[in-house]
């Protein structure tokens, strides 16, 4: 363990100043990623399944978590209007910040190879600054060794921030997708359960108008 710290530190030190910034957006970008990734399983309603959450419409003191957070609101609806309008909003609320976090998470991703790149002329620039200094022997050899050294590890860290990162932000996007899908299904089958008690009301209600008359 030891021995993995002290080659972890040597690889930073050799690093250079853009190992800083390289850390810093490794750090943002999977922090945001990993609270995306919790907000959305949390609503989804894949892991509740869709006959519970179903039953939750007609059983309020049932409901649990963000998924019955969301059908208490939507099922407060008089009328058909009122439930669409309801949708709109939730998809503002819940879908917006969603959408703000990928596009950051994207950029993250976007800079990690440009800042590795920007390590990569820095150590160049001190390798060629060791080779035109032309004094040879054992410290313009540190120097290189040292220039080629951050060029390398820090374009290698760059690539090993942003490829994971990459595919961290498709998986979110399509959890973001199953979430869209989620709520068009529970609009759907709220849309039809209102429909039907209102129709039943109406029904009813011209019934008792007939037997009144």
């Amino acid at each position: 363990m030891s021995e993995l710290l002290s080659h972890a530190e040597q690889v930073w030190v050799s690093g250079g100043w853009a190992m800083i910034a390289l850390a810093a957006d490794g750090l943002i970008l999977f922090t945001v990623g990993l609270n995306l990734w919790f907000y959305l399983a949390a609503r989804r309603g894949r892991k509740i399944g869709e006959r519970r959450w179903r039953r939750w419409l007609t059983h309020p003191d049932e409901r649990r978590g963000a998924v019955g957070e969301l059908i208490d609101f939507v099922t407060g609806a008089t009328d058909l209007e009122d439930l669409t309008v309801r949708f709109e909003e939730l998809r503002t609320t819940e879908l917006a910040p969603v959408a703000r976090d990928l596009r950051f998470m994207k950029r993250c991703v976007s800079v990690a190879p440009l800042l590795g790149l920007l390590g990569t002329v820095t150590g160049m620039l001190t390798t060629f600054h060791a080779l035109a200094s032309g004094a040879g022997g054992e410290r313009t050899m540190d120097l290189i060794a040292s220039g080629i050294s951050e060029a390398l590890i820090t374009t290698e860290t760059g690539l090993v921030i942003a490829i994971p990162g990459l595919f961290f932000q498709y998986l979110l996007s399509r959890q973001r997708q199953q979430f869209e899908v989620f709520l068009a299904r529970l609009e759907t089958v709220c849309a039809q359960k209102l429909y039907h008690a209102l129709r039943a009301r109406r029904i009813a209600a011209a019934a008792e108008d007939r037997g009144a008359a």
